[in-house]
């Protein structure tokens, strides 16, 4: 019998609403303002710490409720103003050891968290925050690599047994140096093996026989591309570790990060956060150096002086046996002796290097270089740019026992807080280029809210009029097609809120719009086809089921065109065009369910198999 679907496909149908309507059901219940506290450096807050939060806001808000949640703490608040009296007394009550920060906190009930449904995430320019722009210093990332090849190129030569009288750089480029021909050349012959990826020349300066080595093209476009994604990774880590909901971090450009933070109102706690990145360098002590001579400046051209904890100067080799790059994973604990630690996982690479080096100086001290990067307060540039500057501290120095693997620890650390810290720092990576922020901007929740009320009054006004005209236009069949209209916007925001890092921007809002009208116009197409057959003398059971199935083909053609479309769109945009771009697929692949499926088994189940003489269509 046409017209007529099996019970199955119309519990199937039934149920897929039913998850969309349940997965958007989040949505109304709006967000809560609170304040959110996390130890500072990401240290995770413990039974004690909450009791003290709680301690603190007892007197004032004795309803408030501190939620646990991973290690932070978290206060819902219904007045604005009593929100930001708490946290102007939380920050004089708690100290630095703690991160208080503004935010917003979804209001879905609990049994709905149950099963992860969750509110759909709203971008920066609906639900206010912070929008850093970032510049990677792509100078100091081919200085690094440079620094790197120098040191490569000593340990293979040594290897060989090749003697050189001087190695430098100058610029990108390194220039070695020999005290004749015979070992330059057998030297050019090894390194123009061994790294395709730089230019290996000869010269003679007026006394020494030289090799210049000069970095390819191609290579320097690869360090720049690797600078900026290993930072992207580094960043989008730290944010993560210190707890910041739903953060955005996406490539602009050749050398530019855009960080995104909604909902997050501390500017100065968000550059924290980005600031605070580190890394290890571990290095050899160097013994014969003058102490006194060292906290004068004065040290060999192979050496540097850096200062311990205490102030004092450590002379340490220029040669770097390792640095944090190589660190996989770093867990902070205690030693046998009951004294905090952090045990430190290489990768293979690593691993080897430190086998290697360890193996020929057993007995002579290594010291842990820790390097963090803050941010400079004092800006004299007048160029509204925040810098971030380089501080070195000599945390450990320790005799090499042992040869050493791919596992080792890390001891003369103050307290177990600090272990942690260091720990988590590593774990977060080190940034492979320092940044600076040349772009800030904080969008207030209220401009947020504007869009937001803007956005749906479109919406709303759009599907007023369609439905009126829809209604006039096509009758009882005009309702069925406002019903298609709410089922998909019910499956899109449903969808939109089950795909894990799906936001909604206002060019969102853009494509939901368009998808309205768009699904609007699937129904169009069959409703005049079903009108073209009934002109045609044909039966009202056979003008639907003619209507449906020869109007599919073109509704399908049209919206995979406009599907492809958007996939390129998705594909090759950014930040408001790949979000345009994602609800318009959604939307359209949507619209096409509610369109033919939804509709088709409504219009079934009232007209399907009945002896019907007139449509009201």
């Amino acid at each position: 019998m046409i017209n007529k679907y099996p019970l199955w496909k119309n519990l199937l149908i039934l149920a897929v609403l039913i998850v969309g309507a349940v997965y958007a059901l989040p949505n109304l219940y709006g967000e809560d303002q609170a304040i959110q506290i996390s130890g500072s450096k990401g240290i995770t807050l413990e039974s004690e710490d909450y009791q003290k939060i709680e301690g603190v806001i007892a007197n004032d808000c004795p309803d408030c409720v501190v939620e646990r949640n991973e290690g932070q703490a978290l206060i819902r608040f219904k007045d604005n103003d009593l929100r930001l009296r708490m946290k102007e007394k939380l920050v004089g009550e708690l100290g630095d050891n703690y991160i208080v920060a503004l935010n917003l906190a979804a209001a879905t009930p609990e049994w709905l968290k149950a099963i992860g449904a969750k509110p759909l995430k709203l971008g920066l320019d609906l639900r206010g925050g912070l929008h850093f722009l970032m510049e990677v210093d792509m100078d100091e990332a081919i200085k690094k690599i440079v620094a790197q090849s120098i040191q490569d190129f000593r340990t293979e030569l040594r290897e060989e047994k090749i003697r050189l009288s001087g190695i430098r750089s100058i610029g990108q480029d390194i220039v070695i140096t020999f005290r004749d021909e015979e070992t330059r050349n057998k030297a050019l012959r090894l390194l123009s093996g061994k790294h395709q990826d730089l230019t290996f020349t000869e010269g003679d300066s007026s006394s020494s026989f030289e090799i210049k080595a000069v970095m390819k093209p191609e290579k320097i476009k690869e360090v720049k591309t690797y600078a900026v994604e290993q930072n992207i990774n580094i960043i989008r880590n730290r944010v993560n570790e210190l707890g910041v909901a739903e953060p955005l971090v996406q490539r602009q450009g050749a050398d530019r990060i855009i960080v995104e933070l909604p909902g997050v109102e501390d500017s100065a706690r968000a550059k924290e956060i980005l600031g605070a990145t580190a890394t290890l360098e571990f290095r050899l002590v160097d013994q014969a150096a003058d102490l006194q001579s060292a906290a004068s400046g004065v040290v060999s051209s192979n050496d540097e002086v850096l200062t311990d904890r205490n102030g004092r100067p450590v002379v340490v080799t220029k040669h770097v046996i390792l640095t944090g790059d190589h660190i996989i994973d770093a867990k902070s604990g205690m030693d046998e002796n009951g004294r905090p630690e952090v045990n430190i996982s290489l990768d293979s690479k690593g691993g080897n290097t430190m086998s290697n080096f360890t193996k020929d100086h057993i007995g002579q001290p290594m010291a842990t270089n820790f390097i963090e990067y803050k941010v400079v307060d004092d800006q004299n540039g007048g160029d509204g740019a925040v810098k971030f500057r380089k501080v070195e501290q000599i945390i450990n120095v320790a005799t090499i026992q042992a040869r050493l693997g791919n596992k080792f620890r890390i001891t003369g650390l103050d307290s177990p807080t600090e272990a942690h810290n260091l720990a988590l720092l590593l774990r977060a990576g080190a940034l492979i280029a320092p940044i600076q922020i040349v772009e800030e901007r904080n969008i207030g929740p209220s401009l947020g809210k504007q869009n937001i009320d803007n956005g749906m009054r479109a919406m709303m006004y759009g599907l007023i009029v369609l439905g009126l005209f829809m209604i006039v236009y096509y009758k009882a069949f005009g309702i069925i097609a406002n019903l298609a209209l709410i089922f998909n916007m019910v499956l899109l925001v449903g969808v939109m809120s089950m795909i894990p890092g799906a936001t909604m921007t206002l060019p969102g809002i853009a494509g939901i719009v368009l998808t309205i009208g768009m699904a609007v116009d699937a129904n169009v197409l069959i409703y005049e086809r079903i009108r073209e057959e009934i002109r045609n003398n044909r039966g009202v059971q056979q003008a639907i089921n003619l209507g449906y199935e020869r109007a599919f083909v073109t509704i399908m053609d049209s919206n995979i065109t406009s599907i492809l479309v958007a996939l390129i769109l998705f594909a090759v945009g950014t930040g408001a065009v790949k979000g345009f771009a994602l609800v318009l697929m959604i939307g359209l692949v949507c619209s096409m369910f509610t369109a033919v499926t939804c509709c088709r088994a409504i219009v079934n189940l009232i007209w399907g198999g009945r002896d019907v003489k007139k449509l009201a269509i």
